[in-house]
């Protein structure tokens, strides 16, 4: 597989990841609320890119939002991530892509706790994987 992930194929991502992650990371889909396998996650941990493995999240940033995804409320580093002003669907908000592959994660928005910055990343749990701090 190419090692400059934004030189990927449609094939190669295909044959990486699973229908949906590619779904999400490839197409900008989103996994119906509360589905996800880190929505109600909040083992110690870091949470990683399924398409190129980039770290974006830590577990001391995610919060339950009520939301149906997982929400932090700051990426690990804020070069990891990348925002897109998203007009889809009738909508204006920011969608929030991995920096390295650009790979739809979700979108970010400004309801998050206000003592912790005021926003919250709405992350499709098919775009993460996650690494917990006893693995």
């Amino acid at each position: 597989m190419n090692s400059d992930p934004k030189n990927i194929t449609d094939a190669e991502w295909r044959k990486k990841l699973t229908p949906e992650q590619y779904h999400v990371l490839r197409e900008a889909g989103t996994e119906r609320a509360f589905t996800g396998q880190y929505d109600k996650h909040y083992d110690a941990g870091e949470y990683f890119c399924a398409g190129c493995g980039t770290q974006l999240f830590t577990s001391d940033a995610k919060y339950n939002s009520g939301c149906g995804w997982p929400a932090f409320t700051k990426p690990s580093d804020a070069e990891a991530v990348a925002e897109h002003r998203d007009e889809s669907f009738g909508m204006i908000r920011t969608e929030v892509t991995c920096a390295k592959c650009d790979g739809h994660l979700g979108h970010v928005f400004p309801d998050g706790p206000p003592d912790q910055g005021g926003l919250r990343y709405c992350i499709n749990s098919a775009s993460l994987d996650f690494e917990g701090e006893d693995d």
